[in-house]
């Protein structure tokens, strides 16, 4: 994977205008209503398109998805989005949206980057950014990265520390470095606590479904792993946590689940009692502010690393486990947290 990016924060929202539409007649003229959906406002029309997991999947696209719709709201308009089915209909999503006069498009996930190149060097007025890429050398397109090593780490930790048979596993979707670095640095999260605790708590991390998708496939895999004694299970395949939560509920023992993206027991609250943490991407707050700076003018295509420092990355909090966690604990992930912040712990996998 191309790393090229400076880690830097987040800009903030402070001297941003607000665009608003005045009312239709009959009200005041200083009245404020949101634009209606896809119109421009003052020259500006910010929108999305998703991966084949959708704007619903309770994980990336849906935290991508909600940073947009928290900038338009601030800007008083409501942008155009188009859900992807497969990866046919990236580039034709994107040109739709193009043809409907949108000046910035998110693009959501590492599987849009050869769309959304082609459609940014075809169009080099429209500015792009693109989660989870860095890929793209245009001046139009801002890539938008997470070191989810980082916090995959301190969940490998978090997994190895909980687990009462021993054994914690992990899977992916497909086998590409947006997955990849999740896994690889679980797995050094749990080699860490091996070597800290002199311990032997088994990792099993090579399995993939060859596909972001809750289904049969992923709900074998996540038995796969029960199978072979893993209590504690980090899918990494979008919505395929869902299959993961099923398989749960048929294990004769406790299977504990470590999330991804999103803080899936705020996204799905349904299955709140298996989820252990979960590995956050701010990916909602990062979008919400590169939509809201380039409406004031100020794209740029500087790369944005979401990182433990800047809290572009973070582990949840232990929510239902709060209780069945050890003591120790949270005051030992905080240690290892500052020692990956000022370099006195590795993290190999880390961008």
């Amino acid at each position: 994977m191309k790393i090229t990016a400076r880690k830097a924060g987040l800009t903030g929202l402070a001297g941003v205008a607000t665009i608003a539409l005045l009312a239709a007649c009959g009200q005041a003229p200083d009245a404020e209503a949101p634009a209606a959906s896809g119109d421009v406002v003052d020259g500006f029309l910010p929108c999305i398109v998703s991966d084949s997991g959708g704007f619903d999947d309770k994980s990336f696209n849906q935290s991508g998805y909600e940073g947009l719709q928290a900038a338009a709201t601030e800007l008083g308009l409501t942008p155009k989005e188009s859900e992807s089915n497969s990866e046919d209909e990236f580039g034709p999503n994107l040109n739709s949206l193009i043809d409907q006069n949108c000046t910035m498009i998110t693009t959501v996930g590492f599987l849009l980057a050869s769309a959304t190149e082609d459609a940014a060097k075809a169009n080099p007025d429209v500015e792009f950014a693109i989660l989870d890429d860095n890929s793209i050398e245009a001046d139009n397109v801002k890539p938008v990265i997470f070191d989810t090593a980082q916090a995959a780490f301190l969940a490998g930790y978090t997994a190895a520390d909980y687990s009462k048979t021993g054994v914690v596993g992990t899977f992916g979707g497909m086998e590409i470095p947006t997955v990849t670095i999740f896994m690889d640095g679980f797995v050094e999260g749990v080699e860490y606590y091996n070597e800290q605790k002199d311990a032997d708590v088994k990792v099993i991390s090579d399995l993939y479904t060859g596909e972001f998708a809750a289904n049969d496939k992923a709900k074998q895999t996540s038995k796969t792993l029960i199978d072979q004694d893993a209590d504690v299970i980090m899918p990494v395949a979008g919505p395929a946590f869902q299959s993961t939560v099923a398989a749960a509920e048929e294990a004769s023992g406790d299977v504990a689940i470590i999330g991804v993206d999103a803080d899936l027991v705020e996204t799905y609250p349904q299955a709140k009692d298996y989820f252990l943490t979960s590995v956050m991407k701010e990916m909602s707050g990062a979008v919400e502010t590169i939509v809201t700076d380039a409406s004031a003018g100020n794209f740029d295509n500087s790369p944005y690393v979401g990182t433990l420092e800047n809290e572009g990355v973070s582990l949840a909090p232990f929510h239902e486990f709060e209780d069945k966690v050890s003591d120790s604990l949270q005051g030992e992930l905080d240690t290892i947290k500052a020692g990956i912040i000022d370099g006195s712990i590795t993290v190999k996998a880390s961008l």
